[in-house]
């Protein structure tokens, strides 16, 4: 239930962190890795023991990821709580009234998060993937994290014992007669479960299944798209051809 509880309020960070990001630094390019089913398959085991908790997918069935190449098996004995059925709709586990008697309001619906939060920056992906990424120990805050594209981010870093802790390096650069911290990169206090590298392709797995799951049809639509325009344009060619011949002796 702590968990559970440490976890809710990442809802809020998701929501404003949009926002917040036009005063944090430039986002990172997510990977594209929605036509990797093995990539997709990782991705959803992470939202399933990582964000499902709290968050929910009311618009995804749990039978949508057979698309990805899972069985009905293989998602009942992995993915599924004990008392959900493949058919149902993913959702939270937490009650949606203690949550909003505990904190207010309940955790957003992340089944089109990835599409509503692009901005400036890049797109939707490009935000989460360098959000997730970016968590730092701060002692100052309530939860004891901080985020570099979200600053002062009220959702704790649920994802830490997969990165561990770091803290970010600054250089000190003097422009237009004031000094300035730019930030050079990442020091690393305490390991984590997975190396950088690891932690980096899970965020990015985990980034391209709420990508994927944003719009399953994505990438049919691309390819029926793909088709129709080559038929198009032979049938234009073919209407081109006729239409000289049932002209050419026309003066």
């Amino acid at each position: 239930m702590k968990k559970i509880i440490f976890a809710l309020i990442t809802a809020f960070g998701l929501v404003a962190g949009a926002q917040a990001s036009e005063g944090g630094i430039a986002w990172d390019k997510a990977p594209d890795r929605t036509n990797d089913l093995g990539s997709l398959q990782n991705g959803a085991k992470l939202f399933v023991n990582y964000c499902l908790n709290c968050h929910s997918a009311s618009f995804m069935r749990f039978n949508r990821l057979k698309d990805i190449g899972l069985t009905e098996k293989e998602i009942k004995d992995n993915l599924l709580f004990t008392t959900e059925k493949v058919g149902d709709t993913m959702k939270a586990a937490i009650d949606p009234k203690q949550a909003k008697e505990w904190f207010g309001g309940n955790p957003p619906d992340l089944t089109v998060i990835a599409r509503s939060r692009s901005g400036h920056g890049g797109t939707g992906a490009d935000y989460l993937y360098t959000y997730l990424r970016t968590y730092y120990r701060d002692e100052t805050k309530a939860t004891g994290w901080n985020n570099l594209v979200f600053p002062s981010v009220a959702m704790p870093h649920v994802l830490w014992e997969l990165q561990g802790t770091r803290t970010p390096v600054y250089e000190e650069k003097e422009e237009h007669g004031h000094k300035v911290a730019v930030f050079k990169g990442w020091q690393q206090l305490t390991p984590g479960t997975m190396t950088p590298l690891q932690y980096d392709q899970a965020i990015g797995d985990l980034v391209g299944y709420l990508q994927w799951m944003g719009e399953p049809a994505q990438n049919t639509r691309i390819r029926v798209g793909v088709w129709v325009l080559i038929f198009l344009l032979g049938l234009t060619f073919v209407a081109w051809r006729l239409n000289a011949a049932f002209w050419k002796d026309v003066k």
